[in-house]
């Protein structure tokens, strides 16, 4: 399908990712490289990658795709740090969990006669980071969001088509729309989470209640495992959205309280059938 690709950043999606296409004969060659000289090191040791890089520039030098798995801050500035060493046909993709300010940041620095951006989220992860933890079969199955435009370019048909033979369920989405997808399937599930978790924190310093807690709680709270800083980055870059779904989870809960405080149990009832059959869709 490609000649060469690029991986920037070979964490957990970035060499999942990598395996995959190996395993699918997406590419004849993988090239990867990281900021940290001991993720390249591991990198050079992989079946999946064919050549390591120490500098970004000269990793993307040839490539027909480039996918950049850094996190959502670094997107845009590592883009227009490799600019000059890109292939005026390359196509350029990401796995940001953001989509608005980086599309936005790509039309400004990439020219109509060069390079092409689409945009991607592939929705497939853990709250485990890393090279360690990569999985050849992470993708399968899982759902990818393709950033749509007016007119659907050759590029992004060719990235649609990419990411449906590495395993994926592909729709299409402005970025707009994903923003708002996803600061409630994702990025508000993950803010709970933590907030929980940091309630709980203060009212039983000694941890004492976790010995006591069972699956539930840590079904509900896995995702607080996550990296604080990368998940810092996605919240502040999607606020607008996630505050907006704050304030609609605020509301909800507030119902739930009334209910309560009322002695409503039919409303409560109500309320807890409505999330039984919403979860039991998944």
């Amino acid at each position: 399908m490609f000649e060469q690709i690029t991986i920037l950043g070979p964490g957990l999606l970035g060499a999942s990712i990598a395996m995959a296409v190996k395993e699918r004969g997406l590419a004849k060659r993988v090239h990867t490289w990281s900021r940290r000289a001991e993720t390249r090191a591991k990198s050079a040791e992989q079946l999946w990658c064919d050549a390591v890089f120490e500098t970004a520039g000269e990793s993307v030098r040839g490539s027909d795709l480039v996918i950049v798995c850094t996190p959502v801050e670094t997107i845009v500035p590592l883009v227009a740090a490799v600019q000059n060493d890109l292939s005026p046909e390359v196509i350029i993709t990401d796995v940001g969990s953001t989509k608005r300010q980086i599309c936005e940041g790509m039309d400004q620095l990439l020219k109509d006669d060069g390079p092409i951006f689409v945009g991607s989220h592939p929705m497939a992860g853990s709250e485990q980071a890393g090279m360690a933890h990569a999985r050849v079969d992470l993708l399968d199955g899982a759902a990818c969001i393709v950033v749509a435009h007016e007119s659907e370019s050759a590029a992004e048909i060719r990235v649609k088509e990419f990411w449906i033979k590495l395993g994926m369920r592909v729709c299409t989405k402005t970025a707009r729309e994903h923003d708002a997808i996803v600061a409630h399937v994702s990025h508000l599930p993950h803010l709970l989470a933590s907030s929980l978790c940091a309630y709980l924190a203060e009212k039983n310093p000694n941890g004492a209640w976790l010995a006591l807690s069972g699956g539930g709680f840590r079904d509900t709270t896995r995702v607080a495992s996550g990296d604080p800083e990368l998940w810092k980055q996605i919240l502040m870059g999607n606020r607008e959205q996630v505050i907006a779904a704050i304030e609609g989870f605020e509301a909800e809960l507030d119902q739930f309280k009334a209910a309560l405080q009322s002695g409503r149990a039919d409303v409560l009832k109500e309320f807890l059938n409505e999330g039984r059959q919403f979860r039991e869709k998944l």
